[in-house]
C-alpha cells in the first residue's frame, strides 16, 4: 500500500470501509489518451499509477495471473473500442448507488445495502471515493440495469452482472471520468 497523504486519507478509508471485505479491484490513473477508454484499459492493464499515490485495492489472485503472462488479469484483454461498446453511461447519483452496492456479496448477502443499519454510511463512503473525480465526472457502467436508463436505482435490486469484461461466472464495473483521473471499479462473482 502506498504511503499516505494527510489528503489521500479519507480516501484510503472509505476505499478500505468500502471494498475490503468483498472481491473487487479498486484502481486510478491518470488522463494521458483523448479517449478516456484508453486511459481505463491502462488501469486495467496495471501500467499506471494512480497519480495522487492513493491507495487501490488489487487482490493476490490477479497477481499471480499476471505473473502468468495475463497483464490485465482478471480482465480480458479489450480495446478501447470493447470498452466503448459494453459501458453504458449513468448519473453521478446511480454511480453512487452502484459503488455502494459492490459493497455486497453476490448472492449470499443477508443485508443487502438497501437495507443495512449502516447503509448512510455506505453511501457516504461511495460519495467520498467518486468526490475525487469531480463535479464534471461523467460515468459508465457494465450493468445490464443501464441498457434501459441512465439512472437505474441499484439499490432496489440484487447486485447482478452485465457485459462481461472477465472470464469470472459474473463482473460488474463501474468508470469513473473526469479531465484528468479515471476511476475503475470492479466487483466479481467467483462462485
Amino acid at each position: 500500500m502506498p504511503t499516505r497523504s494527510t489528503v489521500g486519507a479519507p480516501w484510503d478509508a472509505a476505499l478500505l470501509r468500502l471494498l475490503e471485505d468483498v472481491f473487487t479491484f479498486a484502481g486510478s490513473g491518470p488522463r494521458l489518451h483523448e479517449d478516456w477508454a484508453e486511459d481505463v484499459r491502462a488501469v486495467m492493464e496495471r501500467s499506471v499509477a494512480d497519480p495522487r499515490g492513493w491507495s487501490a485495492l488489487d487482490p493476490e489472485t490477479f497477481k499471480e495471473g499476471r505473473e502468468a503472462g495475463i497483464p490485465s488479469c482478471p480482465f480480458r484483454a479489450v480495446t478501447a473500442e470493447d470498452l466503448r461498446a459494453g459501458l453504458r453511461p449513468i448519473t453521478a447519483g446511480a454511480a453512487v448507488e452502484l459503488l455502494a452496492s459492490l459493497a455486497q456479496e453476490w448472492f449470499f448477502e443477508g443485508s443487502p445495502v438497501r437495507s443495512r443499519e449502516d447503509r448512510d454510511a455506505v453511501l457516504a463512503d461511495a460519495r467520498t471515493l467518486l468526490d475525487r473525480f469531480g463535479p464534471d465526472a461523467a460515468f459508465w457502467t457494465s450493468s445490464d440495469f443501464a441498457r434501459s436508463s441512465d439512472a437505474p436505482d441499484f439499490l432496489a435490486r440484487d447486485l447482478e452482472g452485465g457485459h462481461p469484461f472477465t472470464d469470472y461466472m459474473m463482473d460488474l464495473g463501474l468508470i469513473a471520468v473526469s479531465a484528468d483521473e479515471v476511476g475503475v471499479f470492479w466487483s466479481f462473482n467467483a462462485n
